[in-house]
């Protein structure tokens, strides 16, 4: 079993607990790309089914692109750490030249298509949760590229529901980027990169509005090294009211 650090399993826990994230008797499937994000989950899952009081299952599964990407190191990787997994190969590359639209997103249309993989395996397969690799960088990136270029507050929350009616999971949700990739680095383990995205194989500009995201939060950190504790705070303790959404101003006003 790789180390995993005591602050990454302690996170990990107390998100669990608080959200009921997974629970006795529960089959999840887990988000395996090989990065270092889906990397920590795995093994972070693995830890708990050792010290949890409940009982419960989960698979990996890695999607292929059809680019003919070799994840054999991922299978190996999986094997050697007694963690089930499972490759679903696809043609979501060829798909996506042809099917996206002029001037749309290619990161997001990918990331749907992916998305939509996931769903139907775990449907198909009696799995009852869906867990995803994000972290609060993540959470905190969306957020802020949400209101800066899409006019709305909204961000990742630990577990909710899709409308297939499958319970999507995020166990990483409060830790930090930085966290995981010590994790990787720590164990040595070889991690999937950019290097993997169909995007660096087509003639698109990269996501613009992540890097500059990115960079502002970076820059913000700097000058307040506790400005994603605070953030993290104020995810838990926003006033609805305090906005300019009608329905949600005092009646006795309106």
């Amino acid at each position: 079993m790789l180390k995993l650090s005591k602050k990454i399993s302690k996170t990990v826990g107390i998100t669990n607990a608080k959200y009921n994230l997974i629970k006795e008797n529960d089959k999840v499937l887990v988000g395996f790309s090989g990065g270092k994000d889906s990397l920590t989950l795995i093994h972070t899952l693995k830890r708990m089914q050792k010290h949890t009081p409940f009982n419960f299952t989960f698979q990996a599964i890695t999607i292929t692109y059809g680019m003919g990407e070799d994840v054999s190191f991922l299978q190996e990787h999986c094997k050697k750490h007694n963690i089930d997994h499972k490759v679903i190969n696809t043609e979501i590359f060829d798909i996506s030249k042809e099917k996206i639209r002029k001037n749309s997103s290619f990161c997001s249309f990918i990331s749907r298509m992916r998305r939509g993989y996931l769903y139907t395996y775990a449907l198909e397969n009696g799995f009852n949760k869906l867990a995803l690799g994000h972290h609060l960088d993540d959470a905190m990136e969306s957020f802020f590229m949400n209101m800066f270029y899409n006019g709305s507050l909204r961000s990742m929350p630990p577990i909710y529901k899709a409308n297939n009616g499958l319970m999507v999971i995020r166990p990483l949700i409060f830790c930090r980027e930085r966290q995981l990739r010590a994790f990787a680095q720590e164990n040595c383990v070889d991690v999937v990169g950019d290097e993997s995205c169909p995007a660096m194989r087509v003639d698109i500009k990269m996501p613009y509005a992540r890097a500059k995201t990115k960079e502002l939060l970076e820059k913000l950190e700097k000058e307040n090294p506790q400005i994603f504790v605070s953030l993290k705070a104020a995810f838990q303790n926003f006033h609805p009211n305090t906005f300019f959404k009608l329905e949600e101003l005092d009646k006795e006003f309106t």
